[in-house]
This record gives structure tokens, sequence and C-alpha cells, in this order.
């Protein structure tokens, strides 16, 4: 069965912009892009021309009230996430948020009332589930082929100098949400989240290593799961040997993949425990050279928008994350261990990611 074009538009045209467009352009039987917003008009321009789009709106609220669209991909700086989501839920349009969703739990509690309310969805870009090495992994995890997961490490190590804090809403808690946590390491660690589950509790520190900014540069977190699975989890912007790293010991095999921005299956290893050969036999009947990214996820949206089911990744699934960079926080500023549903409403740490403050001064040269 056939279904028509979804027609979508993009708002904020700064850099991920051209990742989007760029996914678009690899769906193009199946989705238009028909319209982009931009504060700056100079800059709305040359994106529209560099991909062919017909229309440029300079806000939002006209985009809205001028064109008909099926989907709007939020590419926007954090703080103007939920706003602007909000603004689509309440014209029934559905929304593809960029990282970080929003900048609290209680934002994002916000739009999953007001998605309850709109009969519109909220979808977050978490582009690595969808890539063939994940969705193979989730397959054998289910499938009992693995056995039990048994421990896991997952690194986000990057570097980001001085020079990339310049932009002014990067390294603010009220503009950003948080540091590598909240903004870099999140696509590492929900890629964990999918494959183990449910998490119970965190353990965790943070630090502002080497940066000057107001949030952490550097976390580290103790995970342990529903299933009794642990976890480390390190997130950075301070490592000069840049990598992104997932580890899961399952009881017959261990499975890598260590990448920086996307990931293909030759970035996957899989070895397998004595007397269980066949995981590798298994894990090697398909493969792929395709990378993770948002092309991938896109194709999943379209299938939820064309069925009229919810696209991913949901908010319920996004929820499951961004309390665990809630719990992550409250367990670093406060010395506490922190459990699954312990950031009720009334949390400081339910509100904004910093909660109850952070042990070091709010950086005063940016």
């Amino acid at each position: 069965m056939s279904h028509p074009r979804h027609r979508t538009a993009i708002v904020g045209t700064g850099g991920i912009a051209t990742a989007h467009a760029r996914a678009l352009g690899e769906h193009d039987d199946r989705a238009e892009l028909t319209a982009v917003v931009d504060v700056d008009p100079d800059r709305a321009r040359d994106f529209a021309a560099a991909w062919g789009t017909p229309r440029v709106y300079p806000d939002l609220t006209e985009l809205l009230r001028e064109e008909p669209v099926d989907l709007v991909h939020l590419c926007t700086p954090p703080a103007s996430h939920a706003p602007l989501a909000l603004q689509c839920l309440a014209a029934g349009v559905t929304v593809l948020v960029e990282k970080p969703p929003t900048l609290s739990l209680a934002e994002l509690d916000t739009l999953a009332a007001a998605a309850g309310e709109s009969g519109a969805h909220v979808a977050t870009v978490f582009q690595h589930r969808f890539g063939t090495g994940a969705l193979r992994l989730r397959a054998m995890a289910d499938a009992g082929l693995l056995g039990r997961s048994l421990l896991a490490t997952c690194t986000t190590q990057w570097y980001r100098d001085d020079a990339y804090f310049d932009v002014p809403w990067r390294g603010r808690w009220e503009t950003e949400g948080g540091g590598p946590t909240m903004g870099h390491g999140i696509h590492q660690f929900d890629l964990l989240l999918s494959v183990l589950g449910q998490w119970e509790t965190v353990t965790a520190i943070a630090a502002r290593r080497a940066r000057h900014i107001d949030t952490e540069d550097v976390s580290m977190a103790l995970v342990t799961f529903t299933d009794g699975t642990v976890a480390s989890v390190v997130n950075s912007v301070v490592s000069p040997r840049q990598t992104s790293a997932l580890r899961v010991d399952y009881e017959r095999a261990t499975v890598e993949l260590e990448h920086l921005y996307g990931y293909r299956d030759d970035d996957w290893t899989v070895t397998a425990a004595p007397g269980h050969a066949e995981v590798e036999t298994e894990w090697g009947r398909s493969r792929s050279e395709a990378t993770s990214g948002h092309a991938g996820q896109l194709a999943a949206v379209y299938d939820a928008l064309d069925a009229g089911t919810p696209p991913p990744v949901t908010l319920a699934d996004t929820r499951r994350t961004v309390e665990f960079i809630a719990a992550l926080y409250a367990s670093a500023f406060t010395g506490e261990r922190i459990h699954r549903g312990q950031i009720d409403s009334g949390s400081p740490f339910a509100q904004r990611m910093n909660g109850t403050g952070t042990p070091w001064q709010p950086a005063t040269v940016r």
C-alpha cells in the first residue's frame, strides 16, 4: 500500500540540520522538505537553496500558520526545544527533536502531558538505536542467544576545546541543561539503556577539570539494572584521543563496539565464550555497510507515521534516559546513591539538572 510523501520542515539551520537534510534526501520517496525556519534569514535562505527547499520562514509560529506540515524537525539550541515542541503539539503536528530533548525531567513530563491532549507525538533523535549492529544485538539478546547480561562499560570520551564553548548557550545549565552527560554521552548511554533495559540505581561523580564553563566537563557513574547487570558510564569532553565505546559481557559472549560519531558493522566485535561458537556464527549471518545515523531512525519514523502509530523514540522511551541523567547529576551533587523513581516532581533535580547546585563556582569568564 503506497502512502503520500510526508511534508516536512526543519526548524533551525545550524550544523546538525545538515544531517537531517541529508537523511531526508535518502528518503525522498517518503518525505518532502517543504520549508525551513531560522531566526537568521540569510542562513535560512542559504540552507534552503542548498537543499532545494521552496519556502523559508522567520519563526515557527508563521510556519505553522502558513504551511501544512506532517513532521517538524527541531534542530535548534536545547533551551528552545520544549517551547517549540509545545507549539507543534498545540497545532497537532508531530515533532522530531534533537538531543537533549529538554533541559529537565519536568519539561519532558510537560511535553508528555501536552502530547496526550494533542494526539500528535514527540520523538527524540537517538539514532544509534537504529544502526544494524544495535538491532542485531537486541534481537539476539531478546532471543536468549547470548545468555544473561552480566557486566557493561559505556564510554564517551570526546574532546572539545575552549573555543567550542564560545557559543553562548554551550556549557551553561540554563541553556544547555548540562555538560557532556547531557549533550555528548547521551547518545552512547541511551544505546546502552536500549540494550540492557531498565536501570535501578546510579552512584556518580561529576567534575569540572579543564574547561571554564558552568557545567561539568567529566562525569562517571556506576549503574545497576533490574536484572542485576552492573555497568560503568563515562562522559568527557577533555579526552584528546576521542572514542565512543560500548562493551557488554554476556554469559555466552562479549559484544563490543568502538566508533566515534557513527558506527558500521565493522566497528563491532563479538567474542564467544568457550563452547559457544554459534554466537559468532549467528552474528555474522547478516552484514550491512550502512552507518548508524539519522536516516536509519527516519525510516522507522516514517513506518510509524504510515501505520498511524507513535514514532520512535517515544517520550516514554526518552524518559528513561532523561531520568537517568537527572539521577546521575543528583548522585554527583548530593553524594547519595539514587534509585529509579526517587526524583519526583518535588525534587530540585526534576526542575533543573544541577538541582541543589554544583560543588564548584559558576564560571566568571566565557
